[in-house]
């Protein structure tokens, strides 16, 4: 049976490949902490009929908002597992935001005051959290 070594990998012969891959994947990881808050906002997002008391109100809003909500979740959960690829998608991020401010006019049916205030906190959050990733995504891709 082989001698394995567990411990120290400097001797590797592979080990000049592996820290650079590892620094590539972190180079992107400028926005780590803020995967967290953006799974947060959509897990919100997706409850918040429920929690603001309009799921029997406006249905449609109900619907609109729990979808949103976990697109926004797994946008989340994509920065977080493959974030080379999935940052450029901050973009997205930022027009669900625009969209969730502007949806309890046009998706709702006489939305009150209450439903407006909650969706438009959501949507500014999802935005200011979509330029973050998307201006940080951008700043990492151009260094050389």
């Amino acid at each position: 049976m082989a001698n394995l070594h567990r411990g120290d990998i400097s001797t590797h012969p592979d080990v000049s490949e592996m820290r650079a891959r590892y620094a590539r994947m972190l180079g992107g990881r400028d926005v780590a902490l803020v995967d967290g808050p953006v799974f947060l906002l959509g897990l919100y997002c997706a409850a918040s009929p429920w929690i603001v008391h309009y799921a029997a109100s406006q249905p449609a809003l109900m619907t609109h908002n729990l979808i949103l909500g976990i697109a926004i979740g797994l946008l989340a959960l994509g920065f977080t597992r493959a974030p080379e690829r999935m940052y450029g998608l901050s973009w997205a991020m930022c027009a669900m935001g625009i969209w969730l401010i502007i949806a309890p006019w046009i998706v709702g049916s006489g939305p009150d005051k209450g439903v407006i205030i909650n969706n438009v906190v959501i949507g500014a959050v999802a935005l200011a959290l979509g330029l973050l990733c998307a201006g940080t995504a951008a700043k990492s891709t151009s260094r050389p």
